[in-house]
């Protein structure tokens, strides 16, 4: 699917007021970006962890940050500087209602900041698509992207979409093109699973890009065409050997993973243990075995996280398939 920038242009839509709901609850979901060979063009969603956007409708214009839980006093309450509230604000303002509703934002984080899971895209597709709903769901998923990606530019300075595109279509995503955004959902086997770590390091988003080479040679470049091709191949064909095959990333797992204590050590644990394929989930510090079936992926994580704890590193597992629905609206009193 082809997505035009963010242009201004739907103010043509028609905001029935009596419908607007009094609040809503939503959920999304976490991802893993570049799925390991894919540098900023492929991604998924996982059923765990997540963040949920608490949205009330209130009597005075503007948008307002009310609470954020779960962040630990680390995200802005600033609706000028926080991403949810800010993408929020910027679709009210295309649609030409900004000075004519009045919204109120709780912000739950349930994962952690920092983690290599797509922490703001969790937290800004939530709230877009809270406010979608709010609205009556007057925009499609198609729509509602370009604000997603305008909340990754705000929050790490550089609007890519392998976080934000799977945790709001749901699924596995291609980012095949970004002038315009062009997506392509992937199919997904049925028995993939992802087994997540996330050791207790601090691997900024901004510092790991600020790592990775302008150039690389062409011999490195051919292997990994190759890779997302097969990989992409693997999927179409559910072929789990051809995904274990080119799941391998020769570009930037090698520059990344120095910032990662134990990672080649995670790495053979996880491979020995049965893993397809296994890698650095954005830009760290979570590392990520993709598996076949829960089990495999239940004993990799446990068995990295006896082994970073006996290096004395704490960490957080998540075992999950592939989340092909991406966000989701909640029962408010849950």
């Amino acid at each position: 699917m082809s997505v035009d920038n963010k242009s201004g242009n739907l103010v043509h839509k028609k905001i029935d007021f009596a419908h607007i709901l009094e609040k809503v609850r939503v959920f999304a979901p976490a991802t893993v970006a570049n799925m390991i060979c894919g540098f900023d063009v492929l991604g998924f969603a996982v059923d765990e962890p997540g963040d949920e956007v608490l949205m009330y409708r209130v009597a005075e214009p503007g948008v307002r940050i009310r609470a954020i839980k779960g962040d630990a006093g680390r995200l802005p309450l600033d609706p000028q500087k926080n991403t949810v509230s800010a993408c929020v604000q910027m679709l009210l303002t295309d649609l030409g209602i900004e000075n004519e509703l009045g919204i109120e934002i709780e912000l739950i984080k349930h994962m952690p900041i920092g983690s290599g899971l797509g922490s703001s895209s969790a937290s800004t597709v939530a709230g877009l698509f809270a406010i979608n709903s709010l609205l009556g769901n007057p925009l499609s998923k198609e729509e509602l992207m370009p604000y997603c990606v305008e909340g990754e530019r705000l929050a790490c300075g550089h609007g890519h979409a392998d976080n934000v595109a799977p945790a709001l279509l749901g699924g596995i995503t291609l980012i095949r093109g970004y002038a315009p955004l062009d997506m392509v959902r992937l199919p997904v086997p049925e028995e993939l699973y992802a087994g997540i770590v996330f050791p207790q390091v601090d691997v900024p988003t901004r510092d790991a890009r600020q790592l990775i080479k302008e150039k690389v040679a062409l011999k490195d470049a051919v292997t990994q065409w190759g890779n997302i091709a097969g990989l992409v191949a693997g999927l179409f064909q559910n072929d789990y050997d051809l995904i274990s095959r080119s799941m391998h990333d020769v570009i930037i797992e090698p520059t990344r993973a120095i910032l990662i204590p134990e990672f080649y050590a995670m790495k053979q644990i996880a491979l020995d243990n049965g893993a397809l394929s296994f890698g650095i989930s954005g830009s760290g510090p979570s590392v990520v075995a993709i598996t076949r079936g829960q089990e495999v992926a239940q004993v990799v994580t446990e068995k990295i996280q006896q082994h970073l704890s006996a290096n004395d590193i704490d960490s957080f597992k998540y075992v999950s398939s592939v989340n092909i629905d991406g966000p989701k609206v909640l029962p408010f009193n849950a």
